[in-house]
């Protein structure tokens, strides 16, 4: 499943880059819903908001990195529906840029990434299709993390949960018998 969602968003990733180098002018802005959505077809040699433009080849190599890791952790311990959709989605995402680094201009490796959605009216960035995934599902992991969901799907117990049980366990006496259970059940008030 994670191999096929990670294919499935870096299909839709180059498609939709295919179609703005093909149909989009180099950085002139086209509307698309007024100021909602505008297409501004760019070049993006570094990270966000193009930073680090000198040093591409360290996003590629982080990129290779991101994506051992996601597919170690799918090969070695994700068990977890939740996970998994995350995960692949994301995995999705960083593959899309990293083909962008790897395979497009000026070369290998040093490859600049193809940005063409601007919505100005939530943030100052142009981006993709494989950013959009990158990000939301940054935003899914932490929720996963917060929640306390591990990869096998279990949930860590909660900080008060382990007292509580600890609390309510039955304690047994010095003889070695339970003493909750040596207790005579209290009679009914009639």
């Amino acid at each position: 499943m994670i191999a096929t969602l990670a294919l499935t968003v870096l299909a839709a990733d180059q498609f939709t880059k295919h179609l703005a180098l093909e149909n989009l002018p180099y950085q002139q802005p086209v509307p698309v819903l007024g100021d909602f959505l505008i297409f501004y077809l760019t070049k993006n040699p570094g990270a966000a908001f193009s930073l680090g433009e000198e040093v591409t080849w360290i996003f590629t190599i982080a990129l290779a990195a991101v994506a051992v890791v996601i597919v170690w952790l799918a090969a070695t311990r994700v068990t977890s529906m939740l996970w998994a959709v995350g995960l692949g989605l994301l995995l999705g995402g960083v593959l899309g840029n990293l083909t962008d680094r790897l395979l497009r201009e000026p070369g290998f490796a040093v490859g600049h990434v193809i940005d063409f959605i601007n919505t100005p009216w939530m943030m100052p960035a142009i981006y993709n299709v494989a950013d959009i995934f990158i990000v939301s599902m940054m935003i899914g992991v932490a929720l996963l993390v917060l929640v306390g969901l591990r990869f096998d799907g279990t949930r860590e117990p909660k900080a008060g949960a382990a007292d509580a049980d600890e609390s309510a366990a039955p304690t047994s006496s010095d003889d070695g018998t339970d003493a909750a259970a040596s207790e005579s059940p209290a009679s009914p008030k009639d």
